[in-house]
């Protein structure tokens, strides 16, 4: 008798380890398909954002292309400017230069 209770206790054990060793199996695949959702999930979030970052950064660069014509317009102005307002400030200056210059040239110190 003692044999056939030695028997049904392997055989309870080795039904638990099946059944334990099932758990675990279940929850692994379990883990393994929570791992694959959220890497799915991650994978949308990053071409979305990727997405959103290529446009606006096409959006910049159709910006800054555009406002480049203007600013090349306004420099041009600007340096027109700066050159009329050289050029009149020079033929000012250009004469006090030049009745400087005939005062010490024509001057003799002896």
């Amino acid at each position: 008798m003692d044999s056939f209770k030695g028997q049904g206790g392997i055989q309870m054990l080795l039904t638990a380890e099946q059944e334990a060793q099932h758990i675990v199996s279940s929850a692994r695949n379990l883990k393994m398909a929570r791992l694959k959702q959220a890497k799915e999930e991650a994978e949308k979030d990053v071409a979305l954002f990727r997405s959103q970052m290529e446009t606006e950064y096409q959006k910049k660069i159709s910006e800054s292309s555009g406002s480049s014509d203007n600013t090349v317009k306004r420099l041009e102005e600007e340096t027109h400017k700066k050159i009329k307002a050289l050029t009149k400030s020079t033929s000012i200056v250009s004469k006090e230069i030049i009745e400087m210059l005939m005062k010490h040239v024509t001057s003799v110190k002896i």
